[in-house]
């Protein structure tokens, strides 16, 4: 531009720049970079929109386009930021532990390694790393070193292997002087001939039993007594067709499993008469000393824990001294095995008192896994011996003997027909809580069915105190110790499982302050209720108000106190053993075996008295009742709302305001079920609210849970779309980060009680079954003859359906994860995910060796092979060695797994082995291809193996 332009033509000509410019309007610097600043934000703003993979493939594209010298840049950022560069760790470590790692290397990986760095030559030059190398071979340095001398070693071990200076240890010995005495020449050459000669002779014994084993034995019917037994049978059958050979051989091989499961060891006596032999009895007239007779002071206190009772830790720590406590794992046992860790644990004495302390509902038992006792099964042949056999260890009725169930059975006509029938067979005193509570264990702490005696019986066996805090806060507890357990399991292995328990228990206890948790809980909320109302208030005296609320809420709490739900005591003198006949419908198809009471009985006319005095009471207990229902309802609404509340409404007011943190796809799959539960019970609540309103002996609530139970496909559409929900929650939590923000923000707040939204939403998992607890409650109490009976009845039926349904879809996802888990612990494992598949049990064994099976058992010497891990299925053995890893500075050992063979249980023979001075605890299993030796650990191990496997068979056998 020449300098006589016209000022019109020179703002024409920066017009023309800036508006032609490709990039930015480069003749105004201030301009130019307020407009890469808007750009730039721009650029942002979409790339926090974008996904995980449209930012990589944003950045690939831009590392594309950048020149050496911009990579260098970045490159020299993350090097300050991030420290990407590779450390050398022998520059880092102690001295110690590098040389201890280089320990590990062979000499030749030793001189590589000397030639990477200066720092490795000279640590990989250390004597103490070649001197082991050169004595293992007999090489010892001729002279010994300076202090600054190092290498010397290495160069020794380098010469020796030149000149192949290999020496023997005796002629090590005759050269260095070592403390093994010399011998000649000619004494050397015949221990080596004679070794030589040992290694022949046992080679060709190896080589010439595995040929004759290969010829002479069938596949697998031999090698037991049991098939040595059964082998002449088989004999005249072997000129048959081929298709009656298999069917033979398929009864012969049913014939032998039922042989060797009869073979094994029986249990011939309640008093303890079996193969097994108890350890020495114990003097428990110096453990139990008391100030009365001698009789009751030689019989002590038991109580039966499940593993199944969420954090049954703290319960063992509840157990008072004295008390005689055994914690039984729920899966992995038999009623037989039960009872033989009962009668071990009292050592031949009998118990004042037993309590089973097992999970359970108000209309059976859930004992052990495959034995929930209740009126259907409580006849069968072994339900019917075990509950026998226990009540003839404990002492009879007129010294005070009895039973206590902690499971809810006196809150149901079915659960009293349970202890109806218990106590008939036994002749023993049942007794069972008679309260229920929703969402907790509160009902172990309410009223007992029978006799009452001096104490209830809770305080029999725990500390109140303890189990107060234990029931109020089982939830919280049980997701603690997970990670407890986790931590000190290891460390506890070798202890008995009572023992451990009590140890973790005091341990949570000790660091949690658990004593003054629920105190400090409730003070907590009173005065959060407190300033709440004050600061509506505003008043001017706040100290005067906020007293003034606490007295009245402490009034008020000691009111409730007194009106709880828990049901009112029993008549002292009355037993458990209530008559059925006067009711019209019985719990769950009555059968012709049921147990009726004849009025020549002496305990008739009491029977008859607590049944008129159950009458009397009847309609004060039904609306206590029918309030319990209406307050756990309207608890359960109010945490639907938070899900509403605190997660869809903010997602859909984001969506709405162009702000979307998740999509009206994903807000619909997550949330539209549970908004449909929230609906339903909502219009169940009112309903109920409406009919306690107007509430009299006569109205009835059946009709409402009639209705409410029509429409609970909205549950199981919930149900079934459960993982679904779960798994979009997690990959939208991972996929968009404003989502993993949202839940930060709202995720275990005062506002959602602490809890993550996968918590909140399994609640309407767990009302199910408070619904039922609840319903047989109110039919309990409902008499025969009112209206309401069958209409309660009725809606039992619909819900037990759908509990039915979500108990069959809990243990298929249990069962899955279960056996992934094995898969995944095993190498080599093959698929295991099959219909209706559980693992029952595992047990770690040693696996032996017989060098001469001609000989009698007694004799037998065995040699230990290796370990192995024996996985029992419902269906299936899975044999796996096990190997032990030790962790450097570390207590605890790693187990690895490796598949050997798998073996169906229909096909598997089992054979005792006695016990003899050269052998204990062994057994045989046996399957088609294969064959093991293995030994417990100890003696209750084989005993409780084998009784489950046992067991296991003959229920594989009779599908």
């Amino acid at each position: 531009m020449s300098a006589g332009n016209s000022p019109r033509e020179t703002l024409e000509m920066e017009s023309f720049h800036t508006r032609f410019s490709a990039w930015t309007p480069f003749s105004n610097k201030s301009l130019n970079r307020q407009l890469f600043q808007e750009r730039v934000a721009l650029v942002s703003h979409w790339f926090d929109l974008w996904t995980n993979k449209q930012r990589q493939e944003f950045l690939f594209t831009i590392f594309l386009r950048c020149s050496k010298s911009q990579l260098r840049v970045v490159q020299e950022w993350f090097s300050e930021r991030m420290q990407v560069a590779r450390v050398d760790f022998s520059t880092v470590l102690p001295r110690f532990i590098s040389l201890y790692i280089f320990s590990f290397l062979n000499p030749k990986d030793l001189c590589a390694a000397a030639q990477v760095s200066w720092p490795w030559k000279f640590l990989t030059e250390q004597d103490c790393l070649w001197m082991p190398k050169c004595i293992k071979f007999g090489w010892f340095l001729p002279y010994t070193p300076t202090e600054n001398e190092y290498g010397a070693w290495k160069h020794h071990y380098i010469a020796c292997v030149s000149n192949l200076d290999w020496l023997t240890p005796r002629e090590a010995a005759a050269m260095y002087g070592t403390l093994n005495e010399p011998k000649t020449e000619d004494e050397e050459l015949q221990e080596r001939q004679r070794e030589k000669c040992l290694r022949k002779i046992i080679w060709e014994k190896i080589a010439l039993r595995k040929k004759l084993l290969f010829n002479v034995r069938p596949p697998w019917v031999s090698g037991t007594r049991c098939s040595r037994l059964l082998k002449s049978k088989c004999q005249p059958c072997l000129s048959q067709t081929m298709r009656d050979r298999v069917g033979f051989h398929e009864t012969l091989e049913k014939q032998l499993i039922l042989a060797s499961l009869d073979a094994l060891p029986k249990r011939s006596s309640v008093s303890g008469c079996h193969s097994y032999p108890f350890l020495p009895k114990k003097n428990w007239r110096g453990i139990y000393e008391s100030d009365v007779s001698s009789s009751n002071a030689l019989q002590p206190h038991f109580i039966l824990i499940s593993s199944r009772i969420p954090a049954y830790e703290m319960v063992v720590n509840s157990v008072k001294a004295g008390i005689v406590s055994v914690v039984y794992e729920h899966s992995g046992l038999t009623l037989e095995s039960l009872f033989y860790l009962i009668e071990k644990a009292l050592d031949g004495q009998k118990a004042q008192s037993v309590g089973i302390f097992s999970d359970g509902d108000s209309r059976e038992i859930n004992l052990i896994q495959g034995y929930k006792i209740g009126v259907k099964n409580l006849l069968r042949p072994e339900v019917r011996d075990f509950w026998e056999k226990l009540g003839s260890c404990v002492a009879p009725e007129d010294e005070g003997g009895h039973v206590d169930i902690f499971a809810p059975l006196g809150a149901s006509e079915a659960g009293i027909e349970v202890l109806s029938q218990l106590s008939q067979l036994t002749g023993t005193l049942f007794t069972a809580p008679t309260g229920i509570a929703t969402g907790s264990y509160q009902h172990i702490l309410s009223d007992w069915l029978g006799r009452q005696w001096d104490r209830a019986p809770p305080s029999i066996y725990f500390s109140e105190s303890k189990l107060q805090t234990w029931s109020s806060l089982t939830d919280f507890l049980e997701d603690t110790l997970k990670s407890v357990r986790k931590q000190l399991s290891p460390l506890f292995k070798e202890l008995q499982k009572n023992a451990s328990g009590r140890m973790i228990g005091q341990f949570v206890f000790d660091t949690m302050s658990m004593a003054n948790t629920l105190n400090n809980q409730e003070i907590v909320q009173a005065l959060a209720d407190g300033l709440t109302e004050l600061s509506k208030e505003n008043s001017d005296r706040p100290l005067e108000f906020l007293s003034s609320f606490l007295l009245k809420k402490c009034s008020k709490k000691s009111k409730d106190f007194e009106g709880n739900i828990i049901l009112p005591k029993c008549d002292p003198t009355a037993t458990c053993d209530l008559s059925m006949e006067e009711r019209n419908v019985v719990e769950d198809n009555p059968q012709d075996t049921k147990s009726s009471v004849s009025k020549n009985d002496s305990n008739f006319e009491l029977l008859v008295k607590l049944e008129k005095k159950l009458q009397l009471d009847s309609a004060e207990k039904r609306t206590s009742v029918l309030r319990e229902l209406f307050q756990s309802e309207r608890k359960y609404v109010q945490i639907l709302e938070i899900v509403r509340g605190i997660y869809v409404a903010p997602l859909r007011a984001a969506l709405s305001s162009n702000r979307a943190i998740l999509s009206a796809a994903n807000i619909q799959i997550i949330f539209s079920d549970i908004l449909q539960i929230l609906y339903l019970n909502r219009q169940f609540l009112d309903a109920l609210r409406d009919r306690l309103q107007e509430w009299g002996p006569a109205h009835c609530v059946g009709e409402i849970v009639l209705k409410f139970g029509s429409q609970l496909n909205t549950y199981t559409s919930f149900f079934n779309n459960y993982p679904v929900v779960l798994k979009t929650i997690e990959k939208c939590r991972e996929m968009t980060p404003a989502f993993r923000a949202f839940l930060k923000r709202h995720d275990k707040t005062m506002v959602t009680h602490m809890l993550s939204l996968p918590e909140l939403l399994l609640y309407p998992s767990r009302r199910v079954e408070e619904y039922i607890h609840l319903l047989y409650a109110l039919r309990l109490h409902t008499p025969a003859e009112h209206v309401d009976h069958g209409d309660l009845t009725t809606a039992i039926e619909q819900i037990k359906k759908y509990k039915g349904y979500l108990d069959q879809m809990k243990q298929t996802i249990n069962m899955k994860d279960r056996l992934s888990d094995i898969e995944r612990i095993i190498w080599g494992c093959p698929i295991l995910s099959e219909v209706n598949r559980y693992l029952i049990r595992v047990q770690d064994v040693a696996q032996l060796h017989c060098c001469d099976e001609e000989i009698s058992f007694s004799l037998r010497l065995y040699e230990h092979i290796r370990d192995l891990s024996l996985f029992l299925f419902n269906d299936a053995l899975l044999v796996s060695s096990r190997g032990t890893s030790h962790t450097p500075f570390e207590r605890t050992s790693i187990s690895t797994y490796q598949f050997i063979a798998s073996v169906a249980l229909h096909r598997l023979l089992i054979e005792d082995i006695p016990d003899s001075k050269y052998i204990r605890n062994a057994f045989i299993l046996q399957g088609p291809k294969h064959e093991w030796i293995c030994a417990a650990e100890g003696e209750d191990d084989k005993f409780l193996w084998l009784s489950v496997l046992q067991s296991a068979i003959k229920s594989s056998m009779e599908k």
